[in-house]
């Protein structure tokens, strides 16, 4: 339908009112043009405007801005917690490596202080590992992991590489029963290795020291002497270290003197210990001595020149 001249717009009116007004905006059109290209005074009002702006649009995107750093700041800690986690792991299974490699290198220590007390004596000897600790009230005895069948008997002797511990006291298919030293039932023959008094080694209560209850008054016997095993009976060879004497007192009769002593081996801290065999006893008579005489210098001059005519003679 057509328009009606009073609907139609009054910048395109048929008038010279209308025509003018279109003149005049393109005018100053070119003008704002031309200034803006010589002068940039509309680039500076955009940037005078822009700059009132922009704190503006700072403050409406501060929203996704703090959204923004709170997701990298969570997802930033997350992750320093699982690397510090993983940093302990490591840092927990180093350690337990390294406490591992200590141990291990304290057992080779002590296996090789037993093949050096073993090479050192030339001793017949069988090696056997601690399984078992029974340090009750009234006895103290282990456990190893050999047995009859591997030609463990009762009574043999065990050491380690300091001293004497104890012997056999029950043997079993695959294992052994051990009876300390320091157990109330077990004696020792020892002597004094300064003095060479003998005497009698005994278990004592506490589990941790030798009693030594029968010293004759007038022994000399002093903190500090070393106990060796004294070969009397049999059962233990001669000369293993068995303690050191910690203190000697009267005993309450009054009659002898009584010494306590610590023992040599380590009783709670071997797990490696050597069990002793009978020592073969050499083949056949003693070797013959070397004929001892003066040196040939102070010989008598009559034995030499009778020598010569026997030799003659028998060459004859």
């Amino acid at each position: 339908m057509a328009r009606t001249r009073d609907e139609s717009s009054p910048l395109f009116a048929g008038n010279a009112a209308g025509t003018l007004r279109l003149i005049v905006y393109l005018a100053l059109a070119v003008v704002l043009m031309v200034l803006d290209q010589r002068n940039g005074w509309l680039w500076r009002l955009r940037y005078t405007a822009a700059a009132v702006v922009e704190p503006v649009y700072r403050l409406a995107g501060l929203p996704a801005v703090g959204v923004r750093t709170m997701s990298v700041a969570f997802a930033d800690r997350q992750r320093l917690t699982e690397q510090n986690q993983r940093l302990r792991e490591d840092l927990l299974l180093a350690n337990a490596k390294l406490n591992r490699m200590a141990a291990v290198a304290e057992q080779n220590q002590r296996l090789k202080e037993l093949l050096d007390t073993q090479h050192s004596l030339e001793l017949n000897v069988q090696l056997a590992r601690v399984i078992g600790v029974d340090l009750g009230a009234y006895r103290y005895q282990l456990t190893l992991n050999m047995g009859a069948r591997d030609g463990v008997r009762p009574g043999q002797p065990v050491i380690d590489a300091h001293g004497v511990m104890g012997q056999v006291k029950e043997v079993l298919p695959t294992t052994s029963v051990v009876m300390l030293i320091t157990d109330p039932a077990h004696a020792i023959p020892v002597v004094i290795e300064r003095t060479g008094l003998r005497t009698v080694a005994y278990g004592s209560r506490d589990g941790d020291q030798l009693a030594l209850p029968d010293i004759p008054l007038a022994a000399d016997v002093r903190a500090g002497d070393k106990l060796l095993t004294s070969g009397l009976g049999g059962r233990f060879p001669p000369g293993f270290p068995v303690g050191e004497v910690r203190s000697v007192a009267p005993a309450a009769t009054g009659m002898f003197l009584v010494a306590m002593a610590q023992p040599s081996a380590d009783l709670d801290r071997s797990e490696d210990v050597l069990l002793l065999h009978d020592q073969a006893e050499p083949d056949g008579p003693p070797a013959p001595v070397t004929p001892m005489g003066p040196p040939s210098d102070l010989a008598p001059t009559g034995a030499t020149s009778a020598a010569p005519p026997a030799t003659s003679g028998a060459l004859r």
